[in-house]
C-alpha cells in the first residue's frame, strides 16, 4: 500500500446556518492514499463529504453510494477495529449506520470529521482541528521517524550547525583564543617546516665539505625544533580552550532541552516514551558534545592547514601544486554522494538508542512486576531484540562509512604518486630543486591529511546533526502558555469554579466529557462519583489546565482559566494523585517540595494534619529518612500520607484529592478523613473516591456517567432518590459482603484443617 497526502479543508464562504447553498462542501475529506477499506477488505478510494445537506460517501466525481441527511443525524463517532477503524453515524430513524472503514493512520482525521458532523447536526459553529500530525515528510514523501518529527533527509544541516555555533556566543573570549591559536599553529606548520626543509636540503646538505655546512645544519635543525615546540604549546592551548567551550556548550544544550521538557504540554508526554525522551537529553547531547570537542577543533585547524598549504605550495611550485590537487574534486564528489545517506543512517541509530532506553527504563522501573510474574526471560528477549536492532543499525551505518572511506583513500593515495612522478620530472629537467620536491611532499600530507580525516569529521558531523535535530525538535516544541503577556495575575484566589457546557476528549470523536455544567462555590466540598472512565480525573485535569477544553468554558473566580497566568493558577491548587509520586530525597524535602523555603515546624504541622507524623518519627532518621526512588522505601499508605502533607503545606485555595485514601487501611483512612474535614474549611475541595462511604462529609456529590452529570445532591438525598448513586453504593455493599464471606470461609477452613492436624 502506497501512502500519500490527504487533506481536510473547509469552504471559507460558507456559514453553517446557510443550508440554501446545496452540495457546497463544508468538510471534504479526500483520501488520496487509498486509506478507505472496501467491503471486500481491500484498499480503495472514496470521498467522504459533509455539506449543508448531509453526509455523502462515494467515488470521486461519481454518484454517492450513501447519503445521510444532516437533519436526521443524532451523533457520529469512530470505532476502533482490528487493523483499522470505522466511522459510524447514529440517526434518528434508521439507527446506527456504518459510513466508511479506514486504516488506523487515518483515524485522527476521521475523529475530527465525526466531531464536525455532530456540531453541524446540532446547529453549532464548525470548530474542528484542521492541522494533524504528519507521518510523512511534505517535501520528499519519506516516512518520518516520529509523528510531526523532522525528516533527516530534508533538514538543512548548515542551519542546524549555525544554530549549534550560536551557543558559542556567551564564550566569545575562549572562541577567539581557539581561532587565534589555530591560525598561529597552522602558519608554523605550513610555512616554517616546508621552507626550512627546502633550505636544509638545497642550501645546507648540498654543500658537502663546506666549513659553514655544520653550523647552518645546526641552525636549521634548531629552527625546526623551535617551531615544533611552539606548535606543541599552541596545540595544548587550543585544546585547553576547546574543552572549555565544548563542555559549556553541551551543558547549555542539556539545560535548554531539560527546560523545554519541563514546560511542554502534557500531550507531548502522552505521545512520547520516557526512555526516548531521556535518550535525547543524554545520548543526543553527548553526540553534539563529542563533535564539538573533537570534530570542530579539527575542522577548524584542518581548514586553516589546507589554505596555508595551498598558499605555500603555490609559492614553491604552482605547477606541481595544481597537479597534486587533481584528486581533490573526486574526493569532494564522493563526499557529496555519501552525505545524506550517512545522516539518515545515523539518525536511525539515534532512534534505536531511544527505543533501547525506553525498554531499559520500563523493565527496571517495573522490576517488581517482572520478578512477580517470572518474566525475566521475556524482558531479556525484548532487550535482546532492541539491542540487536541497535547493533544492526550501527553496523549498517559504519559499513557504509568504511566502504566510502576506502574509495576516498584510493583517490588520496594517488597524490604521492603524482608528486613523485611529475615532481621528479620537474627535478630532472631542472625546473625545481630536490628540496622543493621534499617540501611539497610535506605540504601534500598537510592538504590530504585533513581531507582524509574530514571523512571522519563528516561521520562525527552526521551523528552530531542527527542528535542536534532531535534536541532542537524538543526545544522548538510548543510549550505551555506560561508567559502570555496579557495573562491575568491572581495573587489571591477565592475558589469559585464553574464548568459551562465543557466538552473534552483525548480522541475528539469519542469525548470523555460531554457538556459538563457544574458550579462550585468557594469553600464547598464536592465529591466526584462514577464508574472508572466516567471522567472524574479528566475533569480535574482540565481544572489544573493539564489539557485545554475542546469547547465550552471553565472559569475560576469568574475568569476563564485560559486567561489566567498558568503559574498563578497552579500555585493555588493542591493535588494528591491517585498514584502518589515521591522524589528521591528525605521525607521533609518531599513534604516541602511545593514550598522549598518552609520551616521544619511547618513541615511537621503539615505531616500532623495528614496523620503522617507518628509513622515518620518512628523511623530511625525521622524526617531525614531517605524515601528512595519513587518512594520505594515507604509503604503505599505512607507514600500517600506524605503526598497529602505535601499538598497541605502548600496551603492551596483549591484542593484535589484523587483517590487520596486508596492506599491506606481503614483505620488510617478514618484519621485522614478527620484531618481532611479540618482542612476543607474555607477551601474549595474536589474529592474523588471509589469507596463511596468516604464521601459522606461532602457538601455535594456529583455523579458522572459516560461523561455526563446524571445526579447531584448530598449523600442522604441521593440515597433516598435511589438512582445511579444508590445502585453504585448497593453494588459496593454486595461486593464487600461477598469478600467478607470469602474471608470467613477461608478462616473456617483453616480452623478445620488445624483441628484435623
Amino acid at each position: 500500500m502506497t501512502l500519500g497526502l490527504y487533506k481536510v479543508q473547509t469552504s471559507p464562504n460558507i456559514r453553517t446556518n446557510c443550508p440554501e447553498i446545496p452540495m457546497q462542501p463544508l468538510i471534504d475529506l479526500e483520501e488520496v492514499a487509498d486509506l478507505l477499506i472496501t467491503k471486500q477488505l481491500t484498499f480503495g478510494e472514496e470521498i467522504v463529504r459533509v455539506d449543508a445537506t448531509g453526509v455523502s460517501v462515494g467515488p470521486r466525481g461519481g454518484t454517492p453510494r450513501l447519503h445521510i441527511p444532516l437533519t436526521s443525524i443524532k451523533s457520529a463517532r469512530t470505532e476502533a477495529l482490528v487493523g483499522g477503524a470505522k466511522l459510524e453515524v447514529r440517526t434518528k430513524d434508521q439507527g446506527t449506520i456504518a459510513v466508511a472503514a479506514f486504516t488506523a493512520q487515518a483515524a485522527p482525521r476521521f475523529s475530527e470529521l465525526a466531531r464536525g458532523i455532530e456540531q453541524l447536526a446540532k446547529g453549532e459553529p464548525l470548530n474542528i482541528k484542521l492541522a494533524f500530525e504528519q507521518i510523512r515528510c511534505t517535501t520528499c514523501g519519506r516516512r518520518l521517524p516520529e509523528k510531526d518529527g523532522r525528516c533527516p533527509a530534508c533538514v538543512k544541516r548548515g542551519q542546524v550547525f549555525r544554530r549549534i555555533l550560536g551557543y558559542l556566543g556567551p564564550y566569545k573570549v575562549a572562541t577567539t583564543l581557539v581561532i587565534g591559536s589555530s591560525i598561529l599553529m597552522t602558519s608554523i606548520e605550513t610555512f616554517a617546516r616546508p621552507f626550512l626543509t627546502r633550505t636544509l636540503t638545497d642550501d645546507v646538505l648540498a654543500r658537502i665539505g663546506s666549513p659553514r655546512a655544520i653550523p647552518d645544519l645546526l641552525v636549521c635543525v634548531g629552527a625546526l625544533f623551535g617551531a615544533m615546540l611552539i606548535a606543541t604549546a599552541l596545540q595544548w592551548f587550543k585544546n585547553y580552550n576547546s574543552s572549555y567551550l565544548s563542555a559549556n556548550v553541551a551543558k547549555d544544550l542539556r539545560g535548554d532541552i531539560y527546560s523545554a521538557l519541563e514546560h511542554l504540554q502534557m500531550s507531548f508526554f502522552d505521545k512520547k516514551q520516557v526512555g526516548g525522551i531521556v535518550s535525547r537529553v543524554t545520548q543526543d547531547t553527548d553526540r553534539v558534545w563529542g563533535f564539538l570537542i573533537d570534530g570542530v577543533p579539527y575542522l577548524l585547524t584542518g581548514s586553516f592547514t589546507i589554505v596555508g598549504a595551498l598558499i605555500a605550495g603555490a609559492l614553491l611550485s604552482w605547477k606541481l601544486a595544481l597537479a597534486i590537487l587533481l584528486p581533490v574534486p573526486f574526493v569532494g564528489i564522493i563526499g557529496s554522494f555519501i552525505w545524506k545517506p550517512m545522516a539518515s543512517k545515523y539518525h536511525k541509530v539515534g532512534q534505536k538508542w531511544g527505543r533501547l532506553h525506553t525498554q531499559l527504563n520500563e523493565s527496571l522501573s517495573g522490576i517488581r512486576v517482572v520478578k512477580a510474574f517470572v518474566r525475566e526471560d521475556g524482558e531479556w528477549n525484548k532487550f535482546s531484540k532492541r539491542n540487536g536492532e541497535l547493533a544492526m543499525s550501527g553496523m549498517v551505518a559504519d559499513r557504509w562509512w568504511y566502504r566510502s572511506e576506502a574509495v576516498v583513500n584510493l583517490f588520496i593515495g594517488t597524490a604521492p604518486l603524482i608528486n613523485w612522478g611529475y615532481g621528479g620530472y620537474l627535478v630532472i629537467t631542472g625546473e625545481i630543486g630536490f628540496g622543493t620536491l621534499m617540501a611539497m611532499q610535506i605540504l601534500l600530507w598537510q592538504v590530504y591529511g585533513p581531507l582524509q580525516w574530514f571523512g571522519q569529521v563528516n561521520q562525527w558531523f552526521s551523528r552530531a546533526m542527527a542528535g542536534a535535530e532531535r534536541v532542537f525538535e524538543v526545544v522548538d516544541a510548543q510549550p505551555e502558555t506560561y508567559d502570555q503577556p496579557d495573562a491575568i495575575k491572581l495573587p489571591v484566589l477565592k475558589g469559585d469554579v464553574k464548568f459551562t457546557d465543557v466538552r473534552f476528549g483525548y480522541d475528539k470523536s469519542n469525548p470523555v466529557l460531554k457538556g459538563i455544567n457544574l458550579e462550585i462555590k468557594a469553600g464547598e466540598m464536592i465529591g466526584l462519583v462514577g464508574r472508572s472512565g466516567a471522567g472524574k480525573s479528566t475533569t480535574m485535569n482540565l481544572l489544573c489546565r493539564f489539557y485545554e477544553v475542546d469547547s465550552g468554558t471553565l472559569t475560576v473566580d469568574g475568569i476563564d482559566v485560559k486567561d489566567i497566568a498558568l503559574e498563578d493558577l497552579r500555585k493555588h491548587i493542591g493535588i494528591v494523585l491517585q498514584e502518589p509520586f515521591l522524589f528521591n530525597g528525605t521525607i521533609a524535602e518531599n513534604i516541602a517540595y511545593g514550598k522549598p523555603g518552609a520551616s521544619i515546624e511547618d513541615v511537621i504541622a503539615a505531616a500532623r494534619a495528614a496523620c503522617a507524623h507518628e509513622f515518620i518519627v518512628q523511623k530511625p532518621d525521622g524526617y531525614d529518612t531517605q524515601v528512595g526512588e519513587k518512594g520505594s522505601r515507604l509503604s503505599g499508605g505512607e507514600r500517600q500520607r506524605v503526598s497529602i502533607a505535601r499538598a497541605i503545606l502548600n496551603n492551596p485555595r483549591i484542593l484535589i484529592l484523587d483517590e487520596a485514601t486508596s492506599s491506606v487501611d481503614v483505620e488510617t483512612e478514618k484519621r485522614i478523613q478527620q484531618a481532611i474535614g479540618n482542612l476543607t474549611a474555607g477551601r474549595t475541595t474536589f474529592a474523588i473516591a471509589h469507596r463511596l462511604s468516604t464521601l459522606r462529609n461532602a457538601d455535594r456529590l456529583v455523579v458522572l456517567e459516560k461523561g455526563q452529570i446524571v445526579e447531584q445532591g448530598t449523600h442522604t438525598e441521593l440515597m433516598d432518590k435511589k438512582g445511579v448513586f444508590y445502585k453504585l453504593v448497593e453494588t459496593q455493599k454486595q461486593t464487600s459482603k461477598a469478600l467478607a464471606e470469602d474471608v470467613a470461609f477461608a478462616d473456617a477452613d483453616a480452623a478445620v484443617e488445624g483441628e484435623a492436624e
